[in-house]
């Protein structure tokens, strides 16, 4: 019997998971963006996964949530950004273009224009052609993960906006992009393998923090972010869950329900 888990192939997920065959990870992992791991957590392909905090608010009778592990930031998160050639108070009307690999930004941006900005007249869609293009064109759009962090180096967007950064002005409080969800079914039948994987996370995450350095050494993207540009980024996040991430997050959770993106608010129910 052996675990398997989603894995976000992103470089923010790099402290998680580039040490943990060191660490004594040996099941399966499956790599995809947040809504492919959304769909297969959903559908029991995967146990377990660091998945959109807003997948866990959609469906939280199937999931537990591993404690004191997340992916958030305490202001600016670099890759998950806002492009657009007009000041964000001025998109009422405005066409955003989406890639639709997360849940949990896609529903942070309408949160953010609309509690915080009072915009209702506005649409987001998938564009036909790239998220990218359309950001060249002086449209707007909202980039995440390492296209977002591309896109900042080359975009010539006049405005850009990192929504963890507004979270934080408006709120105070950090923002979880990520949960380690667990599926309940898995946290019954595999107890064990599952009490093994927090501490192998735990190993990988202190021995990624040890020497950032060395891990940004050891990381591809080094070759288009540069290791000062690295160790700078995962120094922006947070691999906690801790009280006021919880705050943050149970916020996250009420305006969504408030804008009516959720149908009702979810418990944080944790594997024990």
């Amino acid at each position: 019997m052996t675990l398997s888990l989603g894995h976000i192939a992103y470089i923010n997920c790099a402290p998680f998971f580039h040490y943990l065959p060191k660490c004594g990870f040996a099941g399966r992992i499956v790599s995809g963006v947040p809504s492919q791991l959304n769909r297969l957590l959903a559908e029991g392909v995967i146990d377990v996964s660091p998945s959109s905090s807003f997948e866990y608010a959609r469906n939280w009778r199937d999931y537990l949530l591993l404690p004191e592990l997340s992916i958030s930031s305490c202001g600016q998160v670099k890759s998950v950004l806002l492009f657009s050639a007009r000041p964000i108070e001025q998109l009422e009307g405005a066409e955003i273009a989406l890639t639709g690999d997360s849940a949990t930004s896609i529903n942070l941006l309408q949160v953010i224009l609309r509690e915080f900005y009072g915009l209702r007249n506005y649409r987001c869609q998938v564009p036909a052609g790239s998220v990218e293009a359309v950001i060249d064109k002086g449209g707007s759009a909202l980039l995440i993960g390492d296209r977002a962090l591309r896109a900042a180096q080359n975009s010539r967007a006049k405005f850009v906006y990192d929504l963890g950064e507004l979270w934080l002005q408006h709120t105070g409080l950090p923002f979880v992009f990520a949960l380690w969800i667990l599926r309940r079914q898995a946290a019954a039948d595999k107890n064990e393998l599952v009490r093994q994987l927090q501490r192998q996370l735990n190993c990988s995450r202190d021995m990624a923090f040890g020497s950032l350095q060395q891990l940004a050494a050891e990381t591809q993207e080094r070759s288009w972010m540069g290791e000062a540009g690295l160790v700078d980024y995962w120094n922006c996040m947070s691999y906690e869950l801790g009280s006021a991430h919880l705050e943050g997050l149970k916020i996250y959770f009420q305006l969504c329900v408030r804008h009516k993106l959720l149908e009702e608010m979810p418990e944080l129910a944790f594997f024990a």
